[in-house]
């Protein structure tokens, strides 16, 4: 492209600024019984300086089974205060009927869920294997594995609780600190177990806000040290909005209707639909 103004680049990124703008603080309606949280990093130059800036951001499915993008923020770490102002400025603008909240176990993270939000927290079951089988040694990791794999093929959530205190309890002699971190995160890591068995195979880890910013990673690697803020929240803004598109004309729904109504505060979503 050439003999372009900087008039002309001006009104277009002014033009892109706006679209931006409009789609991350738009309304959001209804109610979103599960919330997935996370963070990536990126390069940015802030008073001479170059540095990592933590980009966060959430994706909500609503209680008609779509999936959506709710919101961004940049700041200079995942500290308790830059997450809490995050998840208040959702509610500010909507945000309600959350159940379960899906993240890694960063503790100013948690800390912002509890304080915030009314929900049950579900830790990253796939970060929480890493850290167990970092205890297990390279011999038994496959074993670990399997053992803690029997607690998460349970059909309810006594049933994975009951297989996962007889597992850790059958760890304990031989790797005592694997079994107290068994102990310590029963609780966080079967969550997902409580909600409907439609829904856990995508309620179990942060994988599906992953795949989101692996796209990040991807586009803003390209970039590689951006001049300011406001340039982040162009590129990884239009990213969101690029993946929200696509995810609204998808016809099929990421979670059916029919197994997102139980879920649902509202006592009429919750009637039974009457025969013709």
């Amino acid at each position: 492209m050439t003999g372009i103004s900087k008039s002309q680049v001006s009104r277009l990124c002014g033009e892109i600024d706006g679209k931006i703008a409009a789609f991350l603080d738009r309304p959001l309606e209804g109610e979103w019984p599960y919330i997935w949280l996370d963070a990536t990093y990126v390069k940015a130059r802030r008073d001479g300086r170059i540095v990592s800036v933590a980009v966060i951001i959430a994706v909500g499915v609503n209680s008609d089974g779509r999936r959506e993008v709710l919101g961004l923020a940049i700041g200079a770490s995942e500290a308790e205060t830059f997450w809490t102002d995050f998840l208040r400025k959702l509610a500010r603008r909507g945000l309600r009927g959350v159940k379960l909240v899906i993240s890694d176990a960063h503790e100013g993270l948690k800390a912002a869920i509890a304080k915030v939000l009314n929900a049950s927290w579900q830790r990253c079951r796939v970060h929480f294997m890493r850290n167990v089988l970092a205890h297990a040694g390279k011999q038994g990791r496959r074993v670990v594995s399997a053992f803690i794999g029997t607690a998460f093929a349970q059909g309810d959530a006594a049933a994975a609780r009951a297989q996962w205190r007889q597992i850790a309890d059958q760890l304990r002699p031989r790797v005592k600190k694997l079994a107290e971190l068994m102990d310590e995160a029963e609780s966080d890591v079967l969550a997902y177990m409580s909600f409907p068995a439609a829904h856990r195979p995508k309620l179990h880890s942060t994988n599906p806000i992953e795949r989101v910013n692996g796209e990040i990673k991807r586009r803003t690697e390209v970039v590689g040290i951006f001049p300011n803020d406001e340039a982040i929240i162009r590129l990884v803004g239009a990213i969101l909005l690029e993946q929200n598109d696509e995810w609204a004309v998808q016809r099929a729904r990421y979670m059916t209707l029919e197994t997102m109504a139980p879920l649902s505060d509202d006592p009429f979503v919750k009637l039974p639909a009457v025969a013709a």
